[in-house]
């Protein structure tokens, strides 16, 4: 067991798979020599070669289908798009190819390959470095879309959506690559030293796609979030006193709805947050799917506290910012209601 960053994380997840299976390869822009823009990557080359481990052209789509190609043919690659706003010249073949070869072929083939993306804001990054893009995906048939909130929960996830058969979207919230947090860009920054989700097994282990974890056991409200808004979450529980029970989804895409529904049964009321815009978001998703599975459970309306329906601003961050404060008050007009 070692305390890591989810940098280091991420990267021994690639490292003891690339070491246990020929079949994998990691490619992408600036992966190889430079190790990734976020340092995800770094010595994986040195210490495999560049048949393994490889830079690509500055090319999303020409990336996503060479590695369809590969996959087809029973290799495993983990590409990596420098930020999640970069995947969209992939979107059609990640969409009409990866998502769609096991059907369209009959099960003759499969397409084992992982498309790790920085997501989330922040960091300063504006519009273009910013967004949250995982509800395109979840619409998406024939994908399984991964987002983790620790170091463990990282490698774990990863190294499961490496070994899966199918092709997976893992987003990655770059705001906690180097340590949680709780929602105040003024406060001082925490590593993953001193947090249990810090501490990561050394070796190959595997957390399994679709399994909600209960951050927090609690009675009168359930908080449904993911990434970085469990911290946040977290903090606002901790400024109300509010016995909330906080559960990180991790995979959105299969979804764990026994957890979700057997705690909105206890509670009665519930509270969905994340960072992308409010439209259409992945919270619309689980709100229909609760209103389906606990509607005579509910004593409120669930809900809902999201990023604004604009692009994601610079100078304003913190206004778009799902933050403790909006939070909290969520959770009091749940109780409220």
């Amino acid at each position: 067991m070692t305390n890591m960053t989810m940098i280091e994380a991420i990267r021994s997840a690639m490292d003891v798979m690339l070491d246990s299976d020929p079949g994998v390869v990691v490619m992408g822009q600036d992966v190889g020599y430079f190790g990734g823009v976020f340092r995800c990557t770094s010595g994986l080359q040195e210490k495999y070669g560049t048949p393994r481990v490889f830079d690509t052209p500055i090319n999303e789509s020409a990336i996503v289908g060479m590695a369809i190609g590969m996959a087809a043919q029973g290799m495993k690659p983990c590409v990596e798009m420098q930020f999640a706003d970069y995947v969209f010249p992939a979107f059609d073949q990640i969409t009409q190819e990866a998502a769609r070869i096991r059907h369209r072929s009959n099960g003759q083939f499969s397409c084992p390959m992982v498309i790790r993306m920085p997501t989330g804001g922040g960091i300063y990054g504006g519009q273009t470095h910013s967004q949250s893009p995982e509800a395109l995906f979840t619409h998406v048939a024939g994908l399984k879309v991964v987002q983790p909130s620790t170091p463990r929960d990282a490698k774990g996830l990863l190294i499961a959506a490496m070994n899966d058969p199918d092709p997976v979207i893992f987003l990655e919230p770059k705001r906690i690559y180097n340590g949680p947090f709780y929602g105040d860009h003024s406060a001082e920054s925490i590593g993953w030293g001193s947090h249990p989700g810090g501490d990561v097994e050394d070796d190959l282990f595997t957390i399994p796609l679709g399994k909600a974890d209960i951050r927090r056991a609690g009675n009168e409200v359930t908080i449904l979030c993911y990434g970085t808004m469990v911290y946040v979450a977290e903090r606002a529980t901790e400024k109300t006193g509010i016995d909330a029970e906080i559960i990180d989804l991790r995979s959105l895409l299969p979804l764990d709805l026994d957890t979700i529904t057997a705690s909105i049964k206890k509670t009665g009321r519930c509270v969905v947050v994340h960072e992308a815009t409010r439209t259409s978001g992945f919270g619309a998703e689980l709100i229909a799917e609760i209103q389906e599975a606990c509607f005579y459970h509910l004593e409120a309306p669930v809900q809902r506290v999201t990023g604004w329906d604009v692009p994601y601003p610079h100078a304003q961050e913190w206004d778009y910012f799902p933050g403790p404060d909006r939070v909290s008050r969520a959770m009091r007009r749940a109780l409220e209601a």
